[in-house]
């Protein structure tokens, strides 16, 4: 079903990107940055000058982005996650329809030269951490939060499970590899790291979904049984409401925005887990509930009908970018597919798969849902 959706769009996207030029971090040098030409470095979003101390430490005014902002490297990390994708997507499409034609082989052959370009090329690749993303001027070279930058290697990280042993060679997809179980060291055992794996709020689900999939990509199955401990025993208490609503995404200046964004974080988490869990009912996250009823399946059935009918939604509008919402959320697909929901499924047919305001797209990590459906055939946990 989801192929046949999304085949005109994969098709095109990839016919598209298929001719870019491939840019990395290092494409992209900021004065402003305190490490190296291979250091990811970003600001945070919701800090500007102090109209009072115009050059002392920046002020937090949440919600709003700061449009003066360093943003290159997200740009093109960004790029990179819409690219690589629909580029994998499409060499997955076609491939058992035509095999390895001219055509098959460009879009499998660009998709690689994306992860070479980006993991294992000295020249290019990045440094696997993220020690000065999301800094504030005049308090913090990089903050814990900054952490969430990296949502958009996800689904390159589910892309390269199909592509990599195909496309790569041995050596190739040995310093693939080397690049995610470094940077998922850096993720379980630094400061910054540790913080924003225990944050209270959707940088916590975030850490998870990205935590989740570099493990599936390296087959660090410890590491994926942690993560499914995390979403019983945290995340569904502390942050799903009795009436499946995340109270503390409700109190922000952005509430839809922010309830879209951590429910659909939430169900890819529970998508990217549902791979390598055992028979037992309680690690299959969609069918798992705290006694009380709470659970993911909860979650969509508050979220659908404001989803369906956005001039129903009952509670403050988004200070920014309201008007850019709703778009196809792919909770509402694997929540349809997985909570037996065939309306939501609908709906989900109905919504924008490619939304074009810069805000939406940077919180919008799933864009290929027909990757998180298909076995990978190389790393299982």
């Amino acid at each position: 079903m989801v192929a046949a959706v999304d085949r005109k769009r994969i098709l095109a996207a990839a016919q598209e990107y298929v001719a870019r030029p491939i840019e990395t971090v290092t494409a992209f040098v900021s004065e402003l940055s305190p490490g190296g030409p291979h250091d990811f470095f970003s600001q945070a979003d919701y800090f500007w000058p102090n109209p009072k101390d115009p050059d002392g430490p920046y002020v937090n005014r949440d919600g709003q982005s700061n449009p003066a902002n360093f943003n290159d490297h997200r740009k093109a990390m960004i790029r990179l996650s819409v690219e690589m994708p629909a580029l994998t997507a499409a060499w997955f499409l076609l491939l058992p329809e035509h095999g390895q034609t001219a055509l098959t082989k460009r879009y499998r052959q660009h998709a690689g030269d994306h992860l070479r370009a980006w993991f294992i090329h000295p020249e290019t690749r990045m440094n696997p951490n993220l020690e000065f993303a999301q800094g504030v001027h005049g308090v913090s070279t990089g903050r814990s939060y900054g952490i969430i930058d990296t949502l958009h290697l996800v689904e390159v990280a589910r892309a390269a499970s199909l592509i990599a042993r195909t496309e790569l060679s041995e050596v190739e997809q040995s310093a693939l590899l080397a690049w995610f179980q470094e940077y998922m060291r850096w993720m379980k055992t630094s400061e910054k790291g540790i913080k924003e794996r225990d944050a209270l709020n959707n940088h916590a689900v975030c850490w998870a979904l990205q935590a989740s999939e570099f493990a599936r990509l390296i087959g660090d199955s410890q590491t994926r049984n942690e993560i499914r401990a995390q979403y019983r025993t945290v995340f569904l208490p502390d942050q799903l409401g009795a009436d499946g609503s995340f109270p503390k995404e409700l109190a922000r200046t952005k509430p839809y925005s922010y309830s879209i964004f951590n429910f659909d974080v939430m169900a890819a988490l529970c998508q990217s887990l549902k791979e390598g869990s055992s028979k037992v009912a309680a690690d299959d996250l969609f069918s798992f509930t705290l006694p009380d009823g709470r659970g993911i399946c909860k979650a969509a059935s508050f979220l659908y009908p404001y989803l369906k009918d956005k001039s129903s939604w009952p509670y403050a509008h988004d200070v920014e970018h309201f008007d850019s919402l709703p778009v196809r959320t792919p909770g509402l697909l694997f929540c349809g597919v997985h909570c037996d929901r065939s309306d939501y499924v609908q709906l989900w047919k109905t919504l924008n798969p490619d939304p074009t305001d810069p805000e939406i797209i940077r919180n919008y990590p799933v864009r290929q849902p027909l990757l998180w459906f298909a076995n990978d055939g190389w790393r299982r946990s």
